[in-house]
């Protein structure tokens, strides 16, 4: 058992000079998160993962990545969380449209400059998207909602379709799929779009995907607390050309009884064992210690525990929330920069709570600490909560990778056929 402990950082060592830690994640079934802890020492190497890792070592395992398999696009794209999904399974990305500059930004600075990131999606004439496998969306989710739904009532403004500046944003991804006829797409919003309108929404969205595109559609709700420590429900719809035996199930969903993601898993050690990836950004260099300005003043934290008592005594359930290490997150919403209240870590009796630092935020939405934050913190708040809990969407991309791949397949060989 000590010679596997002596040989573990050895092997994991000689295969990162090959491998990187999002591929090693992928062949091992852990995240990029426990590669990286590996490999800094802050967490010892399970003692059952050696006989994987020897494995990969000998072996070939690259080959079973397969390089670009497919082609996909990238629609309302943000940081490119749903990117990362798709390429973990050998996926090419050959068309991205984000409209915010800052979100473009980042998502240039993660994924290079291989093509021209496209701005407002309406402004695009479908014709001129290239031809691709697979579409990915997650369309705007704020017309759709309980919190921007909410907000809307209480201006007067329109929600759902009836936004026009949002809502019917859908409605491109429709007209994208007509026009380009994907083998495979797979949709991204919140939970509530099942109930929003009395159902009436989904109707429509259903309707359109199925009866007016002719795809085979299957969806799912499914929480990004099985991954990461954030109870976050999204659904999750797929759609293929083809019929093909789908099947949810295939997903294999931790079971957050016994083994749930804990806060403790994406926190800053603040013991002086973490590397300070992030040049003295997020934590005080020697000490590991996370930065004073992310502790919440008197003021402010006087605030929202009136604001919180006072919600309480009318019966309602608004007010901070106040976490530790063993505790799972409300939901990171792209609000969370101006006060931080739906998730505030604890610093012990008689001390101000914290914010998470952005680099918490990017664990806690399943990115590994390779990926780079080169915005404002406000900017990077609101682009990790507007985005999607990574594990979650490239364990959907493996389900969906074996029908895409025969899609491919069956299409090459069509055209093979009407070549000869």
């Amino acid at each position: 058992m000590k010679l596997s402990n002596i040989e573990a950082p050895r092997i994991l060592s000689q295969l990162r000079k090959v491998y990187s830690q999002k591929e090693l994640a992928h062949f091992l079934d852990y995240s990029p998160r426990h590669i990286s802890r590996w490999e800094s020492g802050q967490t010892q190497i399970p003692i059952a993962v050696v006989p994987a890792l020897k494995e990969i070592l000998q072996g070939n395992k690259k080959s079973n990545l397969t390089s670009e398999a497919f082609t996909f696009i990238d629609l309302f794209a943000g940081i490119g969380g749903i990117r990362l999904g798709f390429e973990s399974i050998g996926g090419k990305c050959v068309f991205t449209s984000e409209w915010d500059f800052y979100a473009q930004k980042t998502y240039a600075a993660n994924f290079g400059d291989e093509h021209p990131i496209a701005g407002d999606i309406t402004q695009v004439n479908a014709s001129d998207i290239p031809d691709h496998d697979v579409l990915l969306a997650g369309f705007p989710c704020q017309p759709f909602s309980i919190a921007g739904v909410s907000k809307k009532n209480a201006l007067g403004k329109p929600h759902g379709f009836e936004c026009t500046t949002q809502g019917t944003l859908f409605f491109d991804v429709a007209r994208i799929i007509a026009e380009k006829q994907p083998k495979a797409f797979l949709l991204e919003n919140v939970k509530n779009l099942l109930s929003h309108d009395k159902g009436n929404t989904f109707a429509v969205i259903k309707d359109t995907l199925e009866n007016q595109l002719g795809y085979h559609i299957s969806y799912k709700v499914i929480n990004g607390k099985h991954f990461t420590p954030q109870n976050r429900e999204r659904i999750i719809i797929v759609g293929f050309k083809d019929k093909v035996e789908f099947d949810w199930n295939s997903i294999p969903l931790p079971d957050i009884t016994i083994d749930s993601p804990k806060l403790s898993d994406i926190l800053h050690a603040e013991d002086a064992t973490e590397l300070d990836i992030d040049e003295g950004r997020f934590i005080v260099g020697n000490s590991g210690k996370v930065c004073s300005k992310y502790v919440l003043t008197d003021k402010l934290w006087a605030y929202l525990q009136a604001y919180a008592a006072k919600h309480k005594a009318l019966g309602n359930g608004f007010g901070c929330s106040v976490v530790g290490p063993n505790d799972t997150a409300r939901t990171l919403s792209a609000r969370y920069y101006k006060d931080g209240s739906e998730i505030l870590i604890t610093r012990g009796p008689g001390k101000n709570p914290r914010r998470l630092t952005p680099r918490e935020c990017a664990r806690l939405m399943g990115f590994d600490d390779s990926f780079k934050i080169i915005v404002s913190d406000t900017r990077a708040y609101k682009q990790f909560g507007n985005s999607v809990v990574v594990p979650l969407i490239e364990h959907v991309a493996k389900i969906m990778q074996p029908h895409i791949l025969s899609l491919v397949e069956k299409s090459k060989m069509v055209q093979e056929q009407l070549v000869v």
